[in-house]
């Protein structure tokens, strides 16, 4: 201990990127890390990863996010990533070394010593298995699929500008429209939220709620982040500009019956479950609103489905008034917030 001690304090140990490792240290390395993963994602239950609305919202994280190191099926490792050490590995023609709940242990926790970072935020399992599906998904894609399924229309000339006319704000195209669109409708039927029309104050209050971490997203807290409050400003008036885009509920034959039970819940609420009413908060109705509260008319079902299970597990965090919805939604069984989700993505939009 005390020699090697001495041999590290005199800094003979070459830590140079550019000299690589010994092949004896690259497999150790390599080995002792297949393991651990191995080791550490035992137990792990693997959800359906079959959704393509799952494969969609990973694809949109792996752009802005994990492309430029590890590649995609249009764009080889950059020469930057190609010079870290260990590189990153080529995840096209990789990632089939690894099983799903690999892969979920992985981009969950990272991998300490190298440049793979842990999941921004650890409270979002439903964010990480929308990864792993789509990983799962990417030795498969040509070229023109990784496209079709990143880029949306943030590219077309053709969608609306919104209220800031050709001032439409930069991160509208190079961010938001992967996921969103540019015209606030969202993509995928459900894996992210339509924007448009919602009211600038609350899509400020989410989007500084993002930045600041008090809501919990590794795909949006990065993002936000690296906004200034300006241009948070900027995206959420070019949003709430937008006009609003009619949804349809999904769900199988007892649709019908399911909205109508959603639409007694949002109405009145449950005394006895302590369900209050999700209409004096959110609409209809002719009440005036406090303008940090969503707009949930139109909105898809999924993904109200989604917000209300995270705020039962206490996962979702959000604006200064997130605590009204954490205990809102603690009474809620999941076949209640089916109901309530599929009614309000029923309603017509304002």
């Amino acid at each position: 201990g005390v020699l090697g001690f001495i041999v590290s304090a005199s800094g003979v140990i070459s830590i140079k990127a550019s000299g690589g490792h010994w092949a004896v240290t690259r497999w150790v390395l390599e080995f002792s890390m297949h393991r651990s993963v191995a080791t550490h994602s035992l137990g792990v239950s693997v959800p359906s990863l079959d959704d393509p609305a799952m494969v969609l919202k990973g694809a949109g994280h792996y752009e802005l996010g994990c492309r430029a190191c590890h590649g995609s099926p249009s764009v080889p490792t950059s020469r930057l990533a190609s010079s870290m050490l260990p590189v990153p590995p080529y995840l096209p023609r990789t990632v089939g070394e690894w099983d799903a709940a690999e892969l979920f242990t992985v981009v969950k926790h990272g991998i300490k010593f190298t440049g793979m970072p842990a999941w921004p935020s650890q409270r979002r399992d439903d964010e990480v298995w929308a990864m792993v599906a789509f990983l799962r998904a990417l030795p498969r894609m040509s070229g023109a699929d990784y496209q079709r399924l990143i880029a949306g229309d943030a590219a077309s000339d053709d969608a609306p500008s919104g209220p800031l006319g050709a001032q439409r704000p930069p991160a509208v195209t190079e961010n938001c429209a992967h996921c969103h669109g540019v015209d606030g409708a969202g993509r995928g039927g459900g894996a992210f939220p339509t924007l448009a029309g919602q009211s600038e104050a609350y899509l400020v209050a989410s989007l500084d709620a993002f930045a600041q971490g008090r809501r919990h997203s590794g795909i949006m807290q990065p993002i936000a982040s690296e906004l200034t409050a300006t241009q948070r400003r900027e995206l959420a008036r070019y949003y709430a500009g937008l006009r609003p885009v009619r949804v349809a509920p999904t769900g199988g034959g007892d649709l019908a019956a399911s909205i109508a039970r959603g639409a007694e819940l949002a109405r009145v609420g449950s005394s006895a479950e302590r369900i209050p009413s999700c209409a004096v908060c959110h609409g209809p109705g002719a009440t005036e609103r406090n303008p940090t509260y969503p707009t949930l008319a139109g909105q898809y079902a999924p993904y109200l489905a989604l917000q209300v299970e995270l705020f039962l597990r206490g996962d979702r965090g959000g604006t200064a008034y997130a605590h009204v919805m954490h205990r809102a939604a603690r009474g809620m069984t999941r076949a209640q917030i089916t109901d309530v989700s599929r009614y309000y993505a029923s309603l017509p939009v304002p």
